[in-house]
């Protein structure tokens, strides 16, 4: 494989690992705080989400093993720093997971629900005991299928796109947002849809010889899916102005046909679906290789407790991302930024003082926000 084509394929797998269950909630969000403000915050979040992902990067880089996070973060934090970063995964891969179920049920419901009838419950737990069978099995074609589910997805935009641009309204992206207590909503969601911290060392592998690429890859690979997102954002903020739907696509259901919406929604529950079954595949080893939990009970934990969060009343699909994508970075960026100062000196911490800063007010506010 030639350089160039490390760099396509290095570009790809991170771009697209970003994209994900994340993109559903921004609409509804810029819907709740404007789309000034949302725009705003996509502008700081993507600098810092990109400056985080490099820092990780010259991590990688500056450290001769293949390792992943916690691995270094017992090279350069001591035993100490990896158990905080064993912790926030296992946590963060949880609440993600969860995400998906919440997410994953409602599409599921709204595009069978019609044809076979029941409620939201029954769909969300057949979506459930799908997944967990999946991850109980092992599949290991997933990756192919998430390809697949993304073309899907994309072309579904595309097909929206097309459907709805006539019905475009300039005056729904002036709308102002009626509550200033949302003013901060929007910090946790779009951490968690720009973040792949996780793909950094995988990264560097696919890179191979070529590996100082990673520092032009990581730039590219977080710019593309931001810029996605701010079109899906226009897209469907700019046509159902304030019937904009929590998970986007429903709120669409008056200015699409059955069909569009159907493969919308066929589309979003594949790609749910897979994505689902990879973070909780990756949580499952993380369980058992590093935590040296038996295979079955790391698969009952994996994937019961996110569910039975749910049965809980954790359902709050726009709180639940906001909590993992304000935590989880958090924690994972305070440790990437001391294991940078580390490797760089103290001449950085005029850099990374004030963004540690920044982590931990947002960690503070999605604490409260979730408990309120």
């Amino acid at each position: 494989m030639n350089k160039f084509s490390k760099f396509t394929y290095a570009v790809a797998t991170l771009a697209g690992t970003i994209i994900g269950v994340g993109i559903f909630s921004l609409p509804y969000i810029t819907m709740k705080v404007g789309l000034w403000v949302m725009l705003g915050y996509f502008l700081v979040l993507t600098v810092l989400v990109t400056l985080i992902h490099y820092f990780f990067g010259e991590v990688a880089l500056n450290t001769p093993d293949f390792l992943r996070l916690p691995g270094y973060a017992k090279i350069y934090l001591g035993k100490i720093g990896k158990n905080i970063v064993l912790v926030s995964s296992v946590l963060g891969s949880i609440g993600s997971i969860l995400a998906y179920i919440i997410i994953g049920g409602e599409f599921s419901g709204k595009l069978l629900s019609p044809f076979f009838g029941g409620n939201a419950l029954f769909y969300t737990f057949l979506y459930f005991i799908f997944g967990a069978l999946f991850v109980f099995w092992g599949i290991k074609a997933i990756s192919k299928i998430e390809f697949w589910g993304m073309i899907l997805f994309f072309i579904s935009l595309f097909l929206i796109f097309l459907k709805v641009i006539p019905l475009f309204k300039i005056e729904n992206l002036s709308l102002r947002a009626g509550n200033f207590s949302d003013i901060f909503l929007p910090y946790g969601p779009i951490l968690f849809a720009l973040s792949a911290l996780t793909l950094i060392p995988e990264v560097e592998e696919i890179l191979g010889e070529d590996k100082k690429l990673l520092k032009k890859v990581i730039p590219i690979s977080i710019l593309i899916p931001a810029a996605i997102y701010l079109f899906f954002i226009f897209l469907v903020f700019g046509v159902s102005g304030q019937k904009t739907s929590p998970e986007a696509i429903s709120g669409l259901k008056d200015y699409l046909g059955s069909g569009i919406l159907s493969v919308a929604f066929f589309a979003a529950i594949l790609t749910t679906f897979t994505s689902f079954i990879a973070i909780a595949l990756t949580l499952k080893k993380t369980l058992w290789y590093d935590l040296k939990i038996p295979k079955t009970i790391s698969w009952a934990i994996t994937c019961f407790i996110p569910f039975a969060l749910f049965l809980l009343g954790f359902k709050d699909f726009i709180k639940v991302i906001g909590v993992v994508g304000g935590m989880l970075m958090a924690i994972d960026g305070v440790i990437i930024l001391l294991m940078y100062q580390k490797i760089k000196g103290k001449k950085v911490r005029v850099l990374t003082y004030p963004l540690a800063l920044i982590f931990i007010l947002g960690l503070i506010y999605e604490i409260i926000y979730f408990i309120k």
